[in-house]
């Protein structure tokens, strides 16, 4: 029998609560991030303090309704605060807390597919990678650098899905970026977009910021993190990547990792943070 996705939330966060012994999390504070003429909502939580502390923008997904955002970012947010981090939720246009802001990337991906097939979405796929999307993401990194209780040099990026996908683009485009870590970025779409395997290549080719590459044995598809993984290391870059045992009955689930597992991927992760950043 399936858990629902909300149960594993509910278990996550007590499960963190009994487990993490150090920042206490405050939050979270919903305020606005301006990309260009948008008003984007967003997420807060931080440790207890005046800091400055490191920082962590997350980049959520395409595909998931608002309330499944919401515990997402539930199921990550307070984990990152007590690990005395400040952590950014970001809903970049038309999406969660956003959606009012503008078209979201799922939206116009399934108007361009009902037209033109996989070959129109692969194409808008791309686009609202390296524009819009990436764009407002930027514009939530400029906030937090520009925040007191954030020490601007001490900042990396996370996403999962298309969000682990800008990230990648961040790590290119932003020399200041400690660290990104990338969960199943790319899962659904590898096999499907040439041209965005292409690219995704190019950027951690180009990447100056150590990568972390995180997924299930069940999601879509593992060879984004195998390709990306063996590239950087072949480059010299500094990297690690992590292919998890598998989570759930279905890819769906498998992708979801990184809401479903938490203490599976935290030891790791807050310690290739912990190298890179603190």
């Amino acid at each position: 029998m399936r858990i629902p996705f909300c149960v594993f939330v509910l278990i996550t966060l007590i499960a963190v609560a009994a487990r993490v012994q150090g920042q206490t999390a405050v939050g979270p504070e919903t305020v606005t991030v301006h990309s260009g003429s948008l008003k984007l909502r967003a997420l807060l939580w931080r440790p207890e303090g005046s800091g400055p502390f490191p920082a962590i923008l997350f980049n959520h997904g395409s595909g998931a309704s608002r309330e499944r955002q919401l515990a997402q970012a539930a199921a990550v947010g307070p984990v990152f605060a007590r690990h005395g981090y400040v952590f950014l939720f970001l809903f970049r246009r038309g999406s969660g807390l956003s959606e009012n802001q503008g078209t979201s990337v799922a939206t116009a991906m399934s108007r361009a597919l009902a037209v033109k097939g996989q070959a129109g979405k692969n194409k808008v796929q791309l686009s609202r990678l390296e524009k819009d999307d990436l764009s407002d993401a930027l514009a939530g990194l400029a906030w937090l650098r520009a925040r007191s209780e954030v020490d601007p040099n001490r900042i990396a990026v996370a996403g999962h899905s298309f969000g682990g996908s800008i990230t990648l683009l961040m790590a290119e485009k932003d020399a200041r970026i400690r660290a990104a870590i990338d969960f199943g970025g790319a899962a659904n779409s590898w096999e499907k977009s040439p041209d965005l395997r292409a690219r995704l290549l190019d950027a951690v080719r180009r990447a100056g910021s150590p990568i972390f590459f995180v997924q299930a044995a069940n999601d879509y598809s593992i060879k984004p993190t195998e390709i990306m993984n063996t590239e950087m290391a072949r480059l010299g870059k500094p990297h690690d990547a992590r292919i998890y045992p598998a989570v759930g009955q279905t890819p769906e689930e498998g992708h979801d990792f990184v809401f479903r597992s938490v203490a599976v991927w935290e030891p790791d992760v807050f310690a290739f943070l912990q190298k890179y950043i603190n």
